[in-house]
């Protein structure tokens, strides 16, 4: 098989017992990730990646459809589907007198792997925290403890981790260093499913990207095609004088003064030139001091899909 996870007319109802309506949290999904790929999960908050998530794990029952972790039905093999991922939460939680080495041979041990065949010391060096195989949780820096999250969801050798927020809250350096981890892993065959409100992070680790909204899948598709799918592009110039007001040569186009002396002028990439608009620039009598572009990025893209929601 091709996929890592594949589900099919997923569905989820929350019942409130009568206390309010029931919410409906995952819509009858249908969504396939490739095995191999670094696949990423975006959402506002609320739009059902948890609750995804957490069937997958075996922590919430599904109300209707199919899933398939690794060749595995969650409801025909629940224990080989459960054994064939790893999942790493966002919240930091630690016995603060344990060391990583041996939270993680407990959980070696939780998941019944033999000690003979534990790579505990192994796991460290992958996550860079070798060094600190025997110094107490609660000495570890935060980027330290995210990345022991990663070793504890890799004890069982699971073919797929989940990733749901790693770099929430932490600074730019270590998100670049847990970066690095994820795309190590990944190179060394594991499938990663990631969570993140970094649409940076989305952009540049995952190579293909499912948006979820209100219980929907409203995009799915290769990063590389997703930012294809807005035409648009933004070119700002910065201006020698002071503007007043569009020049009427200009007026054909989509445009703002952003200050007295930037304007931005958007253009549809199909069905209009740059040079066309430097053209109108000059016909317009303008002295241009800078230029540069903008293209569309994949938060374009999010707000696009979310925004009428």
């Amino acid at each position: 098989m091709s996929a890592a996870i594949k589900v099919e007319k997923l569905d989820k109802i929350y019942s409130l017992g009568g206390k309010g309506p029931d919410k409906h949290a995952l819509k009858a999904i249908d969504l396939e990730i490739p095995r191999g790929s670094i696949f990423g999960l975006l959402g506002p908050n609320g739009a059902g990646k948890s609750t995804f998530i957490n069937i997958l794990a075996g922590l919430v029952n599904k109300t209707s459809g199919k899933a398939n972790i690794w060749g595995f039905d969650i409801d025909e093999n629940p224990r080989n589907a459960r054994v064939s991922i790893g999942v790493v939460p966002q919240e930091l939680y630690f016995d603060a007198f344990f060391t990583p080495f041996e939270m993680l041979e407990l959980q070696a041990g939780l998941y019944g792997v033999p000690k003979s065949e534990r790579r505990t010391l192994e796991i460290l060096e992958t996550v860079q925290l070798a060094d600190e195989a025997n110094s107490y949780t609660r000495t570890l820096s935060g980027g330290m403890k995210r990345r022991l999250l990663v070793a504890k969801a890799m004890v069982h050798s699971p073919p797929i981790l989940v990733l749901d927020e790693p770099t929430a809250g932490v600074d730019i350096e270590l998100r670049r260093q847990l970066w690095e981890t994820i795309q190590d892993l990944n190179n060394r065959g594991v499938t990663i499913v990631l969570t993140t409100h970094y649409l940076e992070e989305a952009e540049r680790l995952c190579d293909r990207i499912a948006i979820i909204n209100h219980g929907h899948v409203v995009a799915c598709d290769s990063t590389k095609n997703l930012l294809a799918r807005i035409d648009e592009k933004e070119i700002l110039f910065d201006l020698a004088h002071d503007l007043e007001e569009i020049p009427e040569a200009l007026k054909s186009f989509h445009c703002h003064l952003s200050g007295k002396r930037r304007l931005a002028i958007q253009i549809n990439k199909s069905s209009a030139s740059v040079g066309e608009v430097l053209a109108a620039i000059s016909s317009a009598g303008l002295e241009v001091h800078d230029l540069f572009t903008k293209d569309t990025d994949l938060e374009d893209i999010f707000l696009q899909l979310t925004r009428s929601d």
